[in-house]
């Protein structure tokens, strides 16, 4: 998995039609899933006109259909598929765009989502960031993934085997559960920081190196990261719940906004943890520059200690230094002896005040 830059994403002009991100390589792949209650089918690496034949077959006019596209550098492919579902130029363009803040539009009876799905380095120093965008238009939802991923294996599993309630439900509820398996990445994001910042906050209490302060601001700036990327959800979040008490969208149904409620209060428990961390690598911090502090305080309480204790013998040996002929102790037989006795009680008797005084 490529390391994703995510301060160096080239930004486009709006209905610009290009894709900014760096999953180049992988041919694009269509997966689509046609449900309900009775039963379901799944068509693997299916080609656009079979997707526009399924989705417009009246048998199944009533079917939930969910067509998941893996890659986004076919810019051509994807134009088609906005075409085929009559959706504005300028979402397209966003879909595209992975440099965009993640949001939510509701427009012509089409209900989009762009969400940030991000997950760890394996450096620790970098984050991985892939833009998933949703479509939700009649019975048809459409994700849109920067490249192969298994975020939504678990979910297919549960389509196939009949497992809770989602083949009973609308394709409201199958966006709910895909929107929740992208937020349970920043949960794992943030679990996975959080073991990093309890071994810095240790590592700052013991450890004056500068590069502990240079990890600690890697960290940060990653869960400002996380930040920026979960306050849009969780406005757009909060919109959608605004747009149900007005009771002025019928694009998902009013039993199935108490799931989007509980992605609001997710949003809201990832923001007070990354700012519970940020808070934890703030004291890792703010420890580090305390013992930092502290320590050059006491090189200087030692310093200045020795300084002030050899003050007086500097200036015993500045007189005894100077050449004057008058000097009566220059010539008496034990004056020697005698200074250094004076010299070295001094040393004595200082010491033994600064320790009285605990100044050392």
């Amino acid at each position: 998995m490529k390391r994703v830059k995510y301060k160096k994403v080239r930004n486009v002009q709006p209905n610009y039609f290009e894709y900014t991100g760096i999953h180049t390589t992988d041919p694009v792949a269509m997966q689509l899933f046609v449900y309900d209650d009775a039963g379901y089918e799944e068509y693997k690496k299916v080609s656009l006109p079979r997707v526009e034949k399924e989705i417009h077959d009246e048998l199944q006019i009533e079917d939930v259909k969910w067509l998941n596209i893996h890659g986004l550098h076919d810019v051509e492919l994807i134009k088609q598929v906005g075409e085929m579902l009559t959706i504005e130029p300028f979402i397209i363009s966003d879909i595209l765009n992975v440099a965009r803040r993640s949001k939510m539009e509701e427009l012509d009876h089409v209900l989009f989502f762009s969400i940030k799905s991000i997950l760890p380095g394996e450096d620790n120093d970098h984050v991985h960031v892939e833009q998933i965008s949703f479509l939700l238009k009649d019975n048809l939802l459409v994700s849109f993934q920067e490249k192969k991923s298994d975020f939504f294996t678990h979910i297919r599993e549960r389509i196939k085997t009949h497992s809770g309630i989602v083949r009973k439900k609308r394709n409201d509820y199958l966006l709910y559960l895909l929107l929740d398996a992208v937020m349970e990445n920043f949960y794992i994001t943030i679990e996975f920081y959080e073991d990093i910042i309890e071994d810095l906050l240790i590592e700052s209490k013991t450890n004056d190196k500068p590069d502990v302060l240079v990890r600690i601001e890697k960290f940060r700036e990653n869960l400002n990261f996380l930040k920026r990327s979960i306050l849009p959800l969780r406005d757009a979040l909060f919109n959608l719940k605004s747009e149900h008490d007005e009771a002025d969208y019928d694009g998902i149904e009013k039993a199935n906004y108490g799931f989007f409620a509980r992605l609001h209060q997710k949003s809201l428990e990832i923001l007070e943890q990354i700012e519970y961390d940020i808070t934890n690598l703030d004291s890792a911090s703010n420890f580090y520059f305390s013992s930092q502090s502290h320590r050059m305080n006491e090189i200087m309480k030692i310093l200045t200690s020795v300084s002030v204790i050899f003050m007086p013998l500097t200036f015993i040996v500045g007189v005894y230094g100077m050449n004057f002929d008058v000097m009566p102790e220059l010539r008496f037989k034990y004056a020697y002896f005698i200074v250094m006795f004076i010299m070295f009680a001094l040393v004595v008797g200082m010491v033994i005040y600064f320790k009285k005084k605990k100044w050392f």
